[in-house]
């Protein structure tokens, strides 16, 4: 399949040359069905859900490679949807992502381990917050949860600290992120989809059918920058997907009046590798999330070969850009790690890498937001996706379904409610 992939892979300067190459069913003929902008883990999903309905769909990523950004740099783990409440989207993706994405895996030889997860409470406010947790959990939303008794849970892991309680999530695992979207990429182009890399787009033109009738109602026209010769086409099509992750915003800016348009923060985590066998854990272990910390505290992860790592931490930034990792929040991290792993040997613990999770509210912001999966209104043929962090890579395969849906599913979909 890899090779396959390889053979197919076009560079923008190709894009001419498929264009107009593709039957169409838009009274005016585009050149492609589909344009997904934006190849990390999301937008491979999403292509390959639309290939499988129609061969003219085409998938820019701006980069030299997929999934260079969100996509490769976070912690790979395959979430149970603990977190996000009973009736948000990003529970409702979660839990069918999870489950696809376990069948997906297995299906496919994609390299995965469901090994499970502790969230460890250590006073009595944290115990109840797993408490609720495991309410919403059990009563709500169907995600198996169940508490681990005191000698449970010394018998597990004793090098474990959980001074108020244990609340275990068997459900959770760890995914191979790369080898995932080189699978995902690999279906998408036997579907007959193309991916072209080294590809911005710098302008978006919705298109009228007749007068009055809804921007987009005749298509789309996106102007795409190649960034290795600096020149620039055009292309033209049906529908537009924007699943540009960190670039989302700018992509819907060029599109909507100025009282429309919106931002993304940008929450910077940093993560640390570990180079001692000691002590050992065999599962993840996660502290109870802070409230508003934007994150779900500095946890231990496994990589598939057991090595523990440590992180995301989280360090508003102004910039998608500022991915260097910052040396000097590891006292901080060693910090919150010793609460709940107090035999870590420090010196082992090394800077590693760092990711940068799209936010839709900034760091003063308080509350629970979901992910914004819609149907632009106003605009005929384009699915907007902002603020996708995580559980994205688990929700990937969901997410994708839901967009071909909204596109090709005989009733109405429900996505996100619209930007305020």
């Amino acid at each position: 399949m890899l090779a396959r992939t390889a053979r197919r892979q076009f560079r923008p300067e190709n894009l001419a040359s498929l264009t107009r190459s593709f039957s169409s069913t838009a009274p005016a003929r585009a050149d492609f069905t589909h344009v997904v902008i934006g190849g990390g883990v999301v937008g491979l999903a999403i292509s390959r859900a639309l290939s499988q309905r129609t061969s003219s769909t085409l998938l820019l990523e701006r980069h030299t490679q997929i999934g260079t950004e969100t996509s490769s740099r976070n912690s790979e783990v395959i979430h149970a949807g603990l977190y996000y409440g009973s009736d948000s989207l990003k529970t409702r993706l979660c839990i069918s992502g999870r489950q696809a994405l376990y069948k997906f895996c297995e299906e496919y030889k994609v390299p995965y381990a469901k090994v499970g997860k502790w969230v460890v409470a250590q006073d009595d406010a944290q115990r109840e917050t797993l408490e609720r947790i495991h309410r919403t959990c059990k009563d709500e939303i169907g995600v198996p949860t169940r508490w681990v008794g005191k000698e449970e849970a010394r018998r597990e892991e004793p090098c474990v600290t959980a001074d108020s309680g244990v609340l275990e999530s068997p459900e959770t695992g760890i995914v191979d992120s790369h080898s995932l979207m080189a699978t995902l990429h690999g279906h998408f182009e036997e579907e007959g989809g193309f991916a072209v890399l080294n590809s911005t787009v710098v302008g978006i033109e919705p298109l009228n059918s007749t007068s009055g009738s809804l921007p987009g109602s005749g298509g789309w026209r996106l102007r795409v920058l190649d960034a290795q010769t600096n020149t620039e086409s055009d292309i033209t099509t049906e529908t537009i997907i924007n699943s540009a992750g960190l670039g989302a915003a700018e992509v819907h800016n060029m599109i909507v009046p100025p009282e429309r348009r919106t931002k993304l923060y940008y929450a910077k985590g940093n993560y640390f590798s570990y180079a001692s066998s000691k002590p050992k854990v065999r599962r993840l272990i996660y502290p109870v999330a802070a409230p508003g910390a934007g994150g779900l505290g500095t946890h231990l992860t496994l990589d598939l070969s057991g090595r523990m790592r440590f992180g995301p931490d989280v360090e508003w930034v102004d910039s998608p850009d500022q991915l260097s990792i910052n040396a000097s929040r590891l006292p901080d991290a060693i910090t919150e790690i010793k609460k709940y792993l107090p035999e870590i040997d420090t010196t082992a613990l090394a800077p590693d890498y760092a990711g940068i999770r799209p936010k839709l509210r900034p760091a003063s912001a308080r509350g629970f937001v979901d992910f914004y999966i819609r149907k632009e209104d106003g605009y005929e043929g384009w699915v907007n996706l902002l603020g996708i962090e995580s559980p994205g890579l688990t929700s990937s395969l969901a997410i994708g379904d839901l967009v071909r849906d909204i596109f090709y599913a005989s009733g109405k979909v429900e996505g996100s409610p619209p930007l305020q």
